[in-house]
């Protein structure tokens, strides 16, 4: 069994405690590091190059205001891009929302959330998956579902129809192999395809690429 690694960012030191602990007893997960800062994550972070880093928006810093837990992701991932980072915290507005994914958080968790939820939430982000708590989810679904949803031919005008029909496919959360198989074309086509994507969306990975996918109304099946 692999065995994931995690840094915990949160200055709230109850958190941290709890956290460890419910970590700690799971057989594949190792607590191995805890900063109270935005600032302090990005140095543990380069450190100790966890797994997945459980990250809290609302970190204040004497020294450094504006290194908030987004801008410490964001940070973090231009240099550990194989890093997963997901959310923990108070906020459920969606500006806190979009702006903690697109600087690359695979997920998206509050305060509050079920232990077992939270489990779940550090595997999957793990294993690659984006993944979201259950009210953050809907929070999103609305707010998808209030989008105009525009004729194919205005989205992504610099994107050719056959890559805008595999965005779609990637907004659905569909892998490689899966979106292939579905359009009957090799996986070298589609890795081809899915490169030219990211290059002309200028996004760096999956989960930028579904949310600009899925902003614009694209990913509903």
């Amino acid at each position: 069994m692999d065995e994931i690694t995690i840094l915990i960012a949160d200055n709230e030191r109850n958190i941290r405690i709890g956290l460890g602990a419910l970590f700690n007893a799971e057989a594949d997960m190792r607590l191995i590091g805890e900063a109270v800062t935005g600032a302090e994550a990005i140095r543990f972070a380069a450190m100790l190059q966890p797994d997945v880093i459980l990250m809290d928006i609302h970190m204040p810093d004497i020294d450094d205001m504006e290194m908030n837990g987004v801008e410490a992701t964001r940070r973090i991932l231009n240099t550990s891009p194989h890093i997963g980072v997901l959310m923990l915290t108070m906020f459920e507005d969606d500006d806190s929302i979009f702006a903690a994914m697109r600087a690359g958080a695979r997920g998206y968790l509050l305060k509050g959330s079920l232990k077992v939820e939270i489990l779940r939430a550090i595997r999957a982000v793990h294993s690659g998956e984006v993944i979201f708590g259950a009210a953050i989810a809907q929070r999103m679904a609305r707010y998808f579902a209030a989008i105009r949803p525009a004729h194919p031919s205005e989205l992504f005008p610099e994107l050719t129809d056959r890559e805008r029909e595999i965005l779609n496919l990637i907004a659905q959360h569909k892998n490689n192999i899966e979106i292939a198989k579905q359009l009957s074309l090799s996986d070298k086509t589609i890795r081809n395809h899915v490169s030219n994507i990211f290059n002309k969306l200028q996004v760096v990975d999956r989960v930028q690429a579904i949310l600009r996918a899925k902003q614009a109304g694209l990913g509903r099946k």
